[in-house]
């Protein structure tokens, strides 16, 4: 398997941008993924910017009109979100959403979904934010819906918060099988139990440390309901940034957000190999760069040429 890329843009601040031109630079990023050989673009499915990322007053696109958007400025990529918080939407509307998504992209849809975490936006939206344990009952109904109205004609269902009836999603999926599904977070004892049923793809921060603890986990819930764990891909979020030399680091570390810079490691092109390789070791299948790091066209494009040459050295995954 070859190793599986994607970009990840959480931040709509660009400096010195105004509103009706902030779309554009969202369209340079996305079309430098799509040219740089990445697999996948994802955006936040938030309403307020989160801590990690920023102030809550940051500017923040709503996730599904901007991929529909970048479903018509590019070619090649997958094209999700990182990921919806399940309380965001009733399923069945998310479902034909990301359906007209994959139609629009002629097969590119994936449906990304979590538990949801984020009480401010809640409260400040209106939408109700039950206990986790609710919002992960809900996300397995949630999942369970969606991929029947992936996958059948006419799909109904009961369950204690959702229910749909005979429901139709019309046109169907462009992907046979619907569009591939991310589902997101790492709690142990229901989120992995929850994805090794339904996901396609997995996303994880942390560490090697950290991350590498959720794989055997994942593969234990997957043992339990008798599915191969290697069906699933398996990707770690990475804040690396790549530059062309030693003399290049402090530059580049420079145009990172001060408080993220300690997060930050800036490397040339074989000392990135190097890094990814020890993670596909432990087990990943692939990576997440995101766009707090690798902020302009230019850096997405020396990111493809580190992909280029990891799949033409036949890198294991």
């Amino acid at each position: 398997m070859r190793p599986f890329f994607s970009y990840h843009m959480p931040s709509f601040t660009f400096a010195g941008t105004e509103n009706d031109h902030l779309f554009d630079r969202v369209v340079e990023l996305a079309k430098a993924a799509d040219t740089a050989g990445f697999d996948m673009v994802t955006v936040m499915d938030h309403f307020y910017q989160i801590g990690p990322v920023g102030a809550e007053d940051e500017p923040m696109m709503e996730g599904y009109s901007t991929l529909a958007a970048l479903a018509t400025q590019t070619r090649n990529v997958l094209l999700g979100t990182m990921v919806s918080g399940v309380t965001y939407r009733n399923p069945a509307m998310l479902a034909k959403t990301v359906t007209t998504l994959d139609v629009i992209s002629k097969g590119r849809a994936v449906l990304g979904i979590g538990a949801a975490w984020n009480d401010v936006e809640h409260a400040g939206y209106g939408f109700e934010f039950p206990a986790i344990g609710e919002r992960e009952d809900r996300l397995e109904e949630a999942l369970t819906i969606a991929k029947a109205m992936f996958t059948q004609e006419r799909p109904s269902f009961e369950g204690k918060y959702y229910r749909i009836d005979r429901a139709w999603n019309n046109p169907r999926p462009v992907q046979p099988g619907g569009p591939r599904i991310l589902v997101g977070g790492g709690g142990e004892k229901r989120t992995l139990k929850i994805a090794a049923r339904f996901a396609d793809i997995t996303n994880w921060f942390g560490n090697l440390e950290e991350a590498s603890a959720k794989l055997a986990v994942l593969d234990r819930h997957c043992e339990a309901v008798g599915r191969d764990p290697r069906e699933i891909t398996r990707t770690v979020s990475v804040s690396i940034g790549v530059v062309d030399s030693d003399g290049e680091k402090a530059a580049f570390l420079g145009r990172v957000p001060a408080d993220k810079r300690g997060l930050v490691t800036v490397a040339t092109r074989s000392e990135a190999i190097d890094i990814l390789h020890r993670y596909l070791e432990a087990g990943f299948d692939g990576f997440t760069f995101r766009n707090l790091v690798v902020r302009s066209p230019e850096d997405v494009t020396r990111v493809g040429e580190l992909i280029g040459m990891m799949r033409k050295e036949g890198v294991p995954a």
